[in-house]
């Protein structure tokens, strides 16, 4: 996708978000267990500061957030927040550096894609936490969506902080996973230490195979499916492959 096309998306999901958060305030997120629709408001307006200060100084601040954020009203703060996000975007170039926790990636436009991605899925918690319809994520968003969390959270995080998948790894025998959605395929493979991303589903039969449309998957992948909703997923294979999945998945994006 292009930047432009990411900062599109980002500006889109957030005015969805904006419009739907006031309606239920203090209801529960069902997707983030524990926190409130104004939890989880507050908690966007933070990772929005976060990264702009990630641009505007080179590297990510830490520790975060800062006490006297946790008094400001959610609403303000996520406006404010945003405000100062897309002018940190206006005033740089997506090539000009700037600081992430993704080692192979520290430049802005990472940032533009990664703010987008946290935007589109937020904006879901927000509409499942008011009870509101879940608004169709744009096919491109979406696979882009897919193909980050597999290779930038999942198999990213397994490289550099394996000892948090050891008790799921650790016992694993090898396995294989083809996750396929609106054109795009990916083939996951897993072993002790490993949670390797190839693009495409390759020849060989998967232990798993997870397949249906873009937001589908998504939502899938994200954990992000209501209660008692059809998913539109369609997940074969092996019980125990797919929990591994699984909780590879939680452990990466908790």
């Amino acid at each position: 996708m292009e930047y432009s096309r990411f900062l599109d998306c980002l500006a889109a999901d957030f005015a969805r978000l904006r419009a739907v958060v006031p309606a239920g305030l203090a209801a529960a997120v069902p997707s983030c267990p524990g926190w409130t629709v104004a939890d989880l408001t507050h908690h966007v307006g933070e990772v929005f500061l976060h990264k702009a200060l990630a641009m505007r100084e080179g590297a990510e601040p830490d520790p975060w957030p800062p006490k006297e954020l946790a008094d400001e009203d959610p609403l303000a703060l996520l406006d404010r927040a945003y405000a100062g996000l897309l002018a940190e975007f206006a005033a740089r170039k997506p090539e000009d550096p700037a600081g992430s926790w993704y080692t192979p990636d520290q430049t802005v436009g990472f940032w533009i894609r990664r703010m987008a991605q946290e935007t589109v899925i937020h904006r879901i918690d927000a509409e499942l936490g008011t009870g509101q319809p879940v608004a169709p994520v744009p096919d491109d968003l979406a696979v882009d969506g897919i193909d980050e969390l597999l290779k930038v959270f999942v198999a990213y995080s397994v490289a550099e902080w394996g000892d948090y998948f050891t008790d799921i790894l650790a016992g694993s025998p090898g396995r294989t996973y083809t996750v396929r959605t609106g054109g795009a395929a990916w083939r996951v493979r897993t072993g002790p230490g490993l949670f390797a991303v190839e693009d495409g589903a390759g020849d060989d039969a998967a232990d798993v195979t997870v397949s249906g449309p873009p937001t589908a998957v998504l939502r899938w992948v994200w954990n992000r499916e209501g209660a008692g909703e059809l998913s539109g997923v369609k997940v074969e294979g092996d019980r125990e492959a797919l929990e591994e999945l699984r909780r590879c998945i939680v452990t990466a994006t908790q």
